[in-house]
């Protein structure tokens, strides 16, 4: 509950804190905006419509900006950040646009210089993309004032970075950045303008629980004339489908995307397709390539001088091609299913019809989750299908993309839907007035819970950042975990992680104990099990089912009130190989309790 608490305040003070501040309304040149809107090319959607109308009420107006506009990939996103910062440029802002990619960095920057080359705005790149005497003429410009729009990663909240004051700021996919930057978004929150975008959809019951705590708008209408990009599941090892579906797009005149996600085999495969079809031009992509060779193969294929771009997952985000038409993800059974579901969205960005190839080893048998995901991306393959794609599978990871991922051990404890539910009620008894003293007193109400187990292990249970370095890559393993564990011992799930990702750390083997354990006692009527060094509390609702769960572990247990039991926790077990900053008494009554289980 403390967890829950601070969230909740804290999302509640930056609502506050922008609520009390009050700033002049942008005044942008009303004629100005009329034709720089006039020159998009493209006739708006009637979603894109409302959502600009919002945007630019959100500027005029006396409290700062905080909005998140979610929309799947090519649905015209961009488009409207273009205008925003437009419009606070022409009423004497400066605008600032972070993206968590270099790749990213550079198709903003050129897009933004399109859409904005017959208006007076000064743009400018900050990304390893850009050699060190550019970034030092940059830096002088920006230092002197001389740049309305700043462009880049990570590089541009550098302290060398001298370009203030920023009347807005736009994030996009602000999941992808890390932890650092991110208390940085939350500084900038109650100070400036913020829009975020994101592409990863959002669950109903979150959109709910944030209802009022931030802004949010959605694109889901596709532009006139975009076609559904035909799905079709197939196996690396056919040859024959493979070089078909290559030869088709390029006969058509269009390029291809082949996916492969291993930088160490990404060569030997690239060989094997030029051997498979001599006729076609192959070039080599991957982020552990130097800045200039990377740039040199993505404009090599953004100029059409090559068939096949031959990359791993960097094409993910930001690369907008309009003349790839077709796209094979090698492996497909490993990603996420709103990994699939952006990758896919690298192709038919045309009016022409697209193909997106999902491959999968044809000797090794398929898990049954990943069965269900290439099944469900095959069925969802309507434009505009990623709000379905996030009812149906990513609600942890769409909870992580907005509360952050220090978040995510909750959502862990108790379940993805109690804890919206957790964070709504808690929300709703601060803005009653309760103080923490008193919700931290009360606890959980006993309607507030389902029939879920909440852990409180004491152990450091986690997947480390510097082992899966993508927040949304964690957040997509939590959730196929949570599943896996349920099923069996959790050898599936710890093969799964150690075949994705190497060899598996102390924290990630503690978080498989945690979720195995947790899918062994729900059944159980227990709504809490904490340790609580000599015993574990155990808070449950049917005394019945729980002595006869624990009956047969022979283990001594206090039944100290209605509703409140513990659990003894012998002496001898006090003792374990803890990881650093991990109670070895916890680890060891844990592994005596896990004893008991197996028994």
């Amino acid at each position: 509950e403390r967890g829950l608490f601070d969230l909740a305040a804290e999302l509640i003070e930056v609502q506050a804190r922008r609520a009390a501040r009050r700033r002049t309304p942008w005044s942008p040149e009303a004629e100005l905006v009329k034709d720089m809107v006039g020159s998009f090319p493209f006739v708006d959607t009637d979603d894109q419509h409302q959502v600009d109308g919002e945007i630019a009420g959100d500027l005029t107006g006396p409290r700062p900006m905080d909005r998140l506009l979610c929309g799947d990939v090519g649905f015209g996103k961009t488009e409207l950040a273009v205008r925003a910062a437009f419009r606070v440029v022409s009423a004497g802002g400066k605008v600032a646009v972070l993206v968590p990619t270099t790749i990213l960095a550079q198709q903003h920057f050129e897009t933004f210089s399109e859409r904005l080359a017959d208006f007076p705005v000064e743009i400018a790149l900050l990304c390893r993309y850009v050699s060190p005497r550019d970034t030092r003429a940059t830096l002088e410009r920006i230092a002197a004032g001389r740049v309305d729009i700043l462009i880049g990663t990570h590089r541009i909240l550098s302290k060398d970075v001298a370009f203030a004051p920023v009347g807005l700021t736009i994030i996009d996919e602000e999941q992808r950045f890390g932890v650092t930057h991110k208390e940085h978004f939350k500084q900038l929150r109650a100070a400036v303008d913020i829009l975020t975008l994101t592409a990863t959809p959002i669950p109903r019951t979150l959109h709910m629980s944030l209802s009022g705590l931030r802004d949010i708008s959605a694109l889901t209408m596709a532009p006139p004339g975009r076609q559904v990009i035909e799905t079709i599941i197939g196996y690396s090892q056919d040859d024959s489908a493979i070089r078909d579906a290559i030869l088709r797009e390029r006969n058509r005149g269009g390029q291809v995307f082949f996916l492969h996600n291993r930088v160490r085999t990404i060569d030997v495969v690239a060989t094997h397709l030029q051997e498979l079809i001599p006729e076609c031009a192959f070039v080599v992509g991957h982020g552990q390539m130097s800045s200039g060779d990377l740039r040199e193969v993505m404009d090599t294929f953004s100029r059409g001088e090559a068939d096949v771009l031959v990359a791993t997952t960097i094409i993910e985000n930001g690369l907008d091609i309009p003349t790839a038409g077709t796209i094979l993800i090698d492996q497909a059974d490993r990603f996420g299913l709103s990994e699939l579901h952006q990758l896919r969205g690298r192709v038919g960005r045309g009016s022409h019809k697209a193909w997106c190839h999902l491959l999968v080893d044809k000797h090794k048998p398929l898990r049954d989750i990943a069965r269900k995901r290439l099944k469900a991306l095959e069925e969802l393959n309507r434009l505009g299908a990623g709000f379905d794609i996030s009812v149906r599978d990513l609600e942890i990871r769409g909870a992580g993309n907005i509360l952050g991922a220090q978040q995510s051990g909750h959502i862990l404890a108790v379940g993805y839907d109690m804890y919206c539910r957790l964070l709504r009620q808690t929300v709703e008894r601060i803005e009653a007035g309760e103080q923490p003293g008193e919700i931290l007193a009360a606890g959980v109400r006993p309607e507030e819970r389902d029939g879920g187990t909440e852990l409180e292990l004491g152990l450091s249970a986690f997947l480390p950042d510097t082992w899966i370095g993508d927040t949304d890559t964690r957040l997509d393993v939590l959730r196929e975990l949570a599943e896996m564990c349920g099923l069996d011992s959790g050898q599936s799930a710890r093969e799964m992680l150690h075949d994705r990702f190497g060899r598996i750390p102390p924290e990630a083997e503690s978080l498989l104990r945690m979720f195995r354990l947790k899918s062994r006692l729900d059944p159980h009527g227990l709504a809490r099990f904490a340790w609580r060094g000599d015993f574990y509390l155990l808070e449950y609702s049917d005394r019945v089912a729980l002595e006869a769960f624990l009956r047969p572990l022979g283990a001594q247990v206090r039944w100290i009130r209605p509703g409140v039991a513990h659990l003894v926790i012998p002496a001898e077990a006090a003792t374990g190989n803890a990881t650093p900053g991990e109670s070895p008494c916890a680890l060891g009554a844990l592994e005596w309790f896990e004893g008991l289980l197996d028994a």
